[in-house]
């Protein structure tokens, strides 16, 4: 039986002299906007969980907001953080260990989402995979990216799922546990990640993105000294969109925490100058570490007008509970001013 710790990274860093960004927290300075290049990636939408895009109704009242607030996309879960596989999967090894959970009908959502002319993006889980990991005998949630049936079985998935008409596949959970110290040498762990998005590259035929954590952003990524093996440069190579999660309450410096436009123009102008692979955010749609005197709908504002103005190619909402009723508030504040 295998185990895997989790490190406190921000601890770490501290100790190393070094912050998330790299920077001293004031340098996520203002700028006038900065246009990203056209992309047929530059694509802006929420995420929903696969129970809440299945129950009645309620796909359709998100598309029609996302319609009335000129917003484009629908990311849902295929695979999740449980090791489910949310649609009625004929993958053998996904029904072998139980990992076959049929939360929605994934042809029925592509038809839905389409006839209202928007893009549906495929959310899949890869290597925090609990079922798979139980039945590969770890005693952790985790898959290792060098073990070969953890990427076979994740590229057979994506396979099947590109098959059932969705416009893109977004790999979430593409990376080793946090597990380690920042600052070895973990370009071996770097090339792992790298090589599974290459698989996929070569065997998908549609638009790929990658979730990365909001620190890959920073220079100091650059280095692969990071335990979780993402590096943005080698992502990138393989990828037709990057989506850092660069939610301002999960920073370790009170200075981010409380600055949600800095943090989220400085992660995507760090981003921006490192690649030329659109960077596509995933902002903060969650009450969690609001700042004192600040309100949840300028928190989310602020966000937007950061990415824009960096050059965000779009950029998606997360809300674990698919509840997105201040972002429409947030957006419909926007339209009146």
């Amino acid at each position: 039986m295998r185990r895997f710790s989790v490190f406190p990274v921000g601890l770490l860093l501290a100790v190393l002299g070094l912050s998330w960004t790299g920077q001293a927290p004031n340098a996520a300075v203002r700028s006038a906007p900065v246009p990203p290049p056209p992309s047929r990636t530059d694509r802006r939408g929420v995420y929903l969980s696969a129970p809440a895009a299945a129950q009645p109704g309620y796909l359709e009242t998100i598309l029609g907001k996302l319609s009335e607030f000129g917003l484009d996309t629908v990311v849902v879960d295929v695979k999740n953080n449980h090791g489910e596989v949310c649609y009625a999967s004929g993958v053998d090894l996904a029904r072998r260990i139980g990992a076959v959970k049929v939360h929605l009908d994934l042809r029925a959502v592509v038809r839905a989402v389409h006839a209202r002319g928007m893009y549906l993006i495929a959310r899949q889980v890869v290597f925090y995979d609990p079922l798979l990991a139980r039945h590969l005998g770890y005693d952790s949630p985790w898959v290792l990216p060098t073990v070969p049936a953890a990427t076979a079985y994740n590229l057979e998935i994506a396979a099947e799922v590109a098959a059932a008409g969705v416009d893109e596949i977004q790999f979430d959970y593409i990376r080793f546990p946090d597990d380690g110290p920042i600052g070895p040498d973990y370009s071996g762990r770097c090339t792992a990640v790298e090589a599974f998005l290459q698989a996929a590259r070569s065997r998908l035929k549609l638009p790929l993105s990658a979730d990365v954590y909001g620190r890959v952003t920073f220079p100091w990524n650059a280095r692969k000294i990071d335990p979780i093996g993402q590096q943005l440069e080698g992502m990138a190579r393989w990828v037709d969109a990057v989506s850092p999660m660069v939610y301002p309450s999960h920073y370790v410096e009170r200075a981010f925490k409380d600055d949600p436009y800095g943090t989220v123009h400085q992660a995507v102008r760090d981003a921006r100058a490192r690649v030329e692979t659109p960077i596509r955010p995933y902002l903060q749609a969650f009450e969690m570490a609001i700042p004192p005197g600040m309100t949840y709908t300028t928190y989310i504002l602020e966000q937007i007008r950061a990415a824009e103005e960096a050059g965000a190619s779009g950029y998606l909402f997360w809300n674990p509970r698919s509840d997105y009723s201040v972002l429409w508030a947030a957006l419909a504040a926007r339209g009146r001013r």
